[in-house]
């Protein structure tokens, strides 16, 4: 009997860089809440607002030279160039799964196909470092899976398993309460408006309308919103002082949307602004890494309309005064460290509010990456460490078009042109997305060496869109 003589089977050359796969998963970090929405035509709707955005995150790897993309919508290829020209990256790779249940992660790995296509790119380095949007169950359970196929799976970015109560807890309106009451003692300045947790809308319908015959206005929110649904402002002369009215009024309100009896609600006090002060909606962003360490990554002001919908930011050291910043770092530290001593890992931010008076006062924490983390990632890119105080950036995703004729990226890439960031300069317009032209619509941020540099650039950035209308 002839003997039979196997072929050794090459393995693919291992990389010794580690590889990056990012997963957009916005819409698992908000499915307890979209997950409720009714009827399914606006959750779909809603789930669509939140997956549209997803190419300014591929901006969160703006050092990265090579990296994996999990998208839940595809990106063109004229926006991949466009990013590629922006950053130092070279090569990336966008994965968008078939299935569209909103869990991206699941979707993922229940396509057999697909996952054997990502886990055959990965099988190529020594080390996968995955990361994500948000800490997700479903992102959780797809480390594992990749972890059985043998591969070196690192989440720096994620809490261990048994930490990651944290992140639903400390991301949602009553875990942010809970602890500012629990830290009343220990740390005086981290203070939230006067409030109350309430179960289900009549009860809460109730404390409303009582909150508002006192004090002329009342906030509810739910536990977990999606981009300012979930948030309702009622000011004075909006509601009737009588109390049955004003409790009946409150009540259909919040009978219009299913998902208000679905979860706790909190029913606060209105803080009193002054809309047209800068630095009335402070926020900071941190990163707490695998070993526990705390790093400051910047702070900004959100610009907020009056139905407490945001719409952008502007970073920049002189954005607060000296005194505000301070105290927005020591009150984000404190929660910090707090977060660090529970497990939590990953990047958060701390929504504030200064009243009238300039009091500040802590609305809700973000445990995830944030409206902010894509920018700071690319402006720290271009500017290093220093880019707090080294340039003045303007954040804005509410530019709308008045015809409805639609708009190609690649016209608006050309009509720009003047103005797109000038590397050299190291300043100009970065167009954040491409997608929301479908609407209409389009995100941008503007990098100049000061604040009337950037605004001045913006209003050059008007003139020049003034073709398309």
């Amino acid at each position: 009997m002839k003997k039979t003589i196997k072929k050794a089977i090459k393995k693919p050359p291992l990389n010794n860089n580690n590889l990056v796969i990012y997963i957009y998963n916005i819409v698992e970090d908000e499915w307890s809440f979209l997950s409720s929405v009714q009827p399914k035509s606006k959750q779909y709707e809603m789930m669509n607002d939140c997956n549209v955005y997803t190419e300014s995150y591929l901006f969160t790897n703006s050092q990265e030279s090579e990296f994996i993309y999990i998208s839940p919508l595809d990106i063109s290829n004229n926006f991949i160039n466009y990013f590629q020209s922006v950053t130092t990256n070279k090569k990336i790779n966008i994965i968008v799964p078939k299935m569209r249940t909103g869990l991206i992660c699941k979707d993922l790995y229940s396509d057999k196909k697909l996952f054997q296509y990502l886990v055959e790119k990965a099988r190529k380095y020594k080390k996968i470092k995955l990361v994500s949007y948000s800490s997700s169950d479903e992102f959780l359970e797809l480390k594992e899976r990749l972890i059985k196929q043998g591969l070196n799976v690192i989440t720096p970015e994620a809490p261990e398993l048994k930490n990651t109560w944290t992140v639903n807890f400390f991301g949602s309106k009553s875990g942010i309460r809970q602890l500012a009451q629990k830290s009343k003692m220990v740390e005086p300045e981290f203070i939230i408006p006067e409030g109350v947790i309430s179960f289900g809308i009549q009860e809460a319908a109730k404390i409303a309308a009582n909150h508002y015959i006192d004090n002329n206005s009342v906030v509810l929110k739910t536990n977990k919103g999606s981009g300012g649904d979930g948030l309702i402002i009622f000011r004075e002369g909006e509601l009737s002082g009588d109390y049955k009215i004003c409790e009946k009024k409150i009540l259909e309100r919040l009978s219009i949307d299913g998902y208000w009896d679905n979860a706790p609600i909190i029913i606060e006090e209105l803080i009193k602004t002054d809309f047209k002060s800068s630095d009335s909606f402070p926020n900071i962003e941190f990163k707490i890494h695998d070993d526990g360490k705390i790093e400051m990554l910047y702070y900004c002001v959100m610009i907020v309309t009056k139905d407490g919908k945001y719409s952008g930011l502007d970073m920049h050291k002189d954005v607060l005064s000296k005194k505000m910043a301070a105290k927005i770092i020591r009150i984000g530290n404190f929660i910090a460290e707090q977060y660090a001593l529970l497990g939590y890992r990953g990047h958060f931010d701390v929504d504030m509010i200064s009243d009238v008076n300039k009091r500040i006062y802590v609305c809700e924490s973000n445990t995830r990456n944030t409206g902010g983390t894509d920018i700071y990632k690319l402006v720290r890119s271009i500017y290093g460490d220093n880019f707090l105080s080294e340039v003045y950036v303007l954040n804005r995703d509410n530019f709308k078009f008045n015809k409805t004729k639609k708009i190609i990226f690649a016209d608006v890439i050309k009509r720009l042109k003047s103005i797109l960031l000038n590397h050299n300069k190291k300043e100009g317009v970065v167009l954040s997305a491409s997608k929301s032209l479908e609407f209409n619509q389009l995100s941008y941020t503007v990098l100049g060496k000061n604040k009337k540099t950037a605004y001045n650039l913006q209003k050059e950035f008007f003139r020049l869109m003034e073709f398309f209308n």
